[in-house]
């Protein structure tokens, strides 16, 4: 049996990942679902929760300074990305995405995602994706600028 990372979702004794509370998680942002997320079966579909995750992590560097989208020298390229589901989310209903940074590396860092309903103890989803950062006309790895480690830095939590 290997032993669980400290940053993936807490595992029941079946080794399947379990819903999270929401003091795993340093900052929140609300999301509103829109008409056109549901799909045929009445709930969220699973693509839309990536963008939440995209929405929520580039909102908060924008807003924060961090990330510069249109003229930025370094921007984050996702290369892996994960979302364990655990209860539905349906429009109408607004969703509270829970952030925390698992990994800050040089020029890496991996987000964790928690996605709750409006006012939920426990994520409906839980997730993560890592942003390598590169430069934006030769997509090389880059170094993370200051300005993003000083607004991610309060965002790692231990496991």
């Amino acid at each position: 049996m290997s032993a669980r990372q400290p940053s993936e979702p807490p595992s029941a004794p079946s080794g399947r990942p379990t819903p999270q509370p929401r003091s795993r998680y340093a900052a929140f942002r609300s999301i509103g679902t829109r008409w056109g997320d549901n799909d045929l079966y009445g709930h969220v579909n699973n693509v839309v929760y990536y963008a939440w995750f995209d929405t929520a992590v580039n909102g908060l560097l924008i807003e924060q300074g961090a990330l510069d989208i249109h003229h930025g020298e370094t921007i984050g390229l996702v290369v892996e990305t994960q979302c364990h589901y655990f209860a539905p989310l349906a429009f109408p209903q607004t969703v509270e995405a829970g952030l925390r940074v698992a990994h800050l590396g040089r020029s890496s860092v991996r987000y964790e995602v928690g996605l709750f309903a409006q006012g939920a103890p426990l994520t409906a989803a839980a997730g993560h994706f890592v942003h390598v950062y590169v430069g934006r006309d030769d997509r090389r790895p880059r170094p993370l600028p200051d300005r993003l480690r000083q607004v991610l830095a309060p965002l790692c939590l231990p496991g």
